[in-house]
């Protein structure tokens, strides 16, 4: 084996060059159910599905969808919040050998539709909700879309929540058609619990259709094989070598139509016969009542997502110290972020970094030995890095110097589907070129000093924005922060930082500008300021700068 640089900072329980085999992806939940039948696979909202009865049910929804025609090939949407029947429901297309396409429940009718056509989705999964069915049933006639198989939500909670949903929340749902077109979840229930015998080829056989923006911001449907799920969740589970197989809890907050999500909340919690405490979605009290009451021990989040919990103005009065491990992505971790919230609650929060081309994990802090605040940390066993020159891809640069961050490894995508173009731009010379800036250290430590495409040249000097976002998190009153690049006539782009302020927090722009002067030179300064009530997210809690750069054109075409 190369001597790579990180070896010498590599966990000394954890072989780099640990074998990785290939299975099917639900053989997860196979070997769950027969380690652990009787250990709460889902906890959602007070309702406890164990591995065996979860087991149960992905057998005849597998069986169900089998009798419906899905077999290899046959693409099936999951257009849903969490819940335990998007769970059961992502299993069960697997075994019986079809495809998931993970559809984000905000998205619009357009993209929707266009989803479903590029796809080549057949079949839908949602629930009887106002904010999704129609949606969803506007795609039926006019696409590939053939069925929607419907779920009513309140079929997974506990019985006297379930009793009282339809009154409660009698505006939210949403009555269902009575035809071929649309088959009832409780139905498909009822099939037969025997296992199907499907032949799955894992390094060929599509588990995921992911969707991503990628690296240029144009939906690409990611395909992910068998092998390369398994082997990314296999590299996680190795990675956190403090897990106790069948005694963990996660707390399961981030949507899991997300890679992010799906990956190191939802399979790595099964890979570990662990307990998912699953959230519909991220509400402060809610989850703040489990970890203080239900005692979890993992929680994978995004940096928005522990900001919030250090600057929630109640946080003292939950105890947060049974949390071990929690894990950072989808984004930048600022280190005033990590520090608050690892002295609030004890446990160890690292960061990783990945993205859905390689789904998703590639790196991470580990959890014993040198944790470096700002740096992604050191690859997963299999994974090699490489920093490569932004003018010259086949020169690999060396310690210390800044190039584009390219990954090889099992969990690598096959490549984006019906788009060969994009497929040889991102994947060259056997690597996956991500877009991102990046630099190793003499210790083989990793980090992002930016997005390829969020990199300010202004006046010929690179500016990167997350280096001034660092800064500004540590200004005691800024909650959040964000940094784009703005038109300038002569210097052709300049800085402008977006704040929300921390609650009840005095801060102008005359004092943001006194903090970043001790810390960066006068070319990087900002050009403006705006103080704003929030930024704007995705699903997942992270800034879409996007949106930010968006309004900034839509002012300067008004100017």
């Amino acid at each position: 084996m190369p001597n790579y640089p990180w070896l010498k900072s590599y966990p000394p329980s954890l072989r780099f060059d640990a074998r990785i085999e290939e299975h099917p992806l639900f053989v997860f939940l196979d070997e769950a159910e027969d380690r652990y039948p009787h250990k709460t696979a889902i906890d959602f909202m007070g309702r406890k599905y164990s591995y065996k009865e979860l087991a149960d049910n992905v057998r005849r929804l597998a069986n169900g969808l089998h009798k419906m025609g899905v077999t290899k090939g046959v693409k099936v949407g999951l257009f849903m919040p969490n819940c335990p029947q998007f769970v059961m429901s992502y299993y069960a297309i697997l075994k019986a050998g079809g495809t998931v396409v993970n559809y984000n429940p905000l998205y619009s009718p357009p993209e929707i539709h266009h989803q479903i056509e590029d796809s080549s989705t057949e079949i839908m999964i949602t629930l009887a909700l106002k904010m999704l069915y129609p949606k969803v049933a506007a795609c039926l006639g006019n696409s590939t879309l053939k069925k929607i198989i419907v779920s009513e939500f309140q079929e997974a909670l506990p019985l006297a929540k379930k009793l009282a949903f339809p009154i409660a929340k009698k505006n939210d749902i949403t009555a269902i058609p009575d035809d071929n077109k649309h088959i009832r979840f409780t139905t498909l229930l009822e099939s037969s619990d025997a296992p199907l015998h499907t032949v799955i080829h894992p390094k060929s056989d599509i588990a995921v259709l992911q969707y991503t923006g990628g690296t240029t911001g144009v939906p690409k449907g990611a395909v992910l094989t068998h092998a390369n799920l398994y082997a990314n969740t296999v590299q996680c589970g190795m990675w956190f070598t403090g897990l106790k197989h069948g005694e963990e809890t996660f707390v399961v907050a981030l949507p899991l139509f997300h890679v992010f999500a799906m990956a190191v909340a939802m399979n790595l919690a099964i890979h570990t016969g662990s307990t998912m405490l699953l959230h519909p979605k991220f509400d402060m009290k809610a989850i703040l009542y489990d970890i203080h009451f239900k005692r979890p021990t993992l929680m994978p989040g995004v940096p928005t997502m522990f900001a919030a919990i250090n600057n929630y103005k109640d946080i003292g009065k939950y105890d947060l110290t049974s949390l071990k491990m929690c894990l950072s992505g989808g984004g930048p971790l600022p280190v005033e972020v990590k520090t608050a919230f690892e002295k609030r609650t004890g446990c160890k929060l690292v960061e990783g970094y990945g993205l859905t081309e390689a789904s998703p994990v590639v790196a991470a802090n580990p959890l014993f030995g040198i944790n470096k605040p700002g740096s992604i940390g050191l690859p997963l066993p299999q994974t090699i890095i490489e920093i490569v020159d932004l003018e010259n891809p086949n020169k690999v640069m060396g310690i210390g110097e800044t190039g584009e961050i390219c990954i090889r490894g099992p969990q690598v995508m096959r490549g984006y589907i019906h788009q060969l173009e994009e497929t040889n731009r991102v994947i060259r010379g056997g690597r996956l070129h991500t877009g991102d800036i990046g630099t190793m250290d003499e210790e083989g430590y990793f980090f992002v000093v930016d997005r390829l495409k969020e990199m300010i040249i202004s006046g010929g000097y690179n500016i990167y924005p997350r280096n001034i976002e660092e800064i500004l998190y540590q200004h005691p009153g800024v909650a959040e922060a964000a940094v784009i690049g703005i038109p300038h006539p002569q210097r052709v782009q300049v800085p402008k930082v977006f704040i929300v302020k921390k609650e009840g927090a005095e801060v102008n722009e005359t004092d943001i500008k006194a903090h970043l002067k001790a810390h960066i030179a006068a070319y990087a300064m900002p050009h403006a300021i705006e103080f704003r009530e929030t930024l704007p997210k995705s699903i997942i809690g992270k800034i879409l700068k996007k949106e930010l750069v968006a309004e900034e054109k839509v002012k300067e075409q008004k100017s």
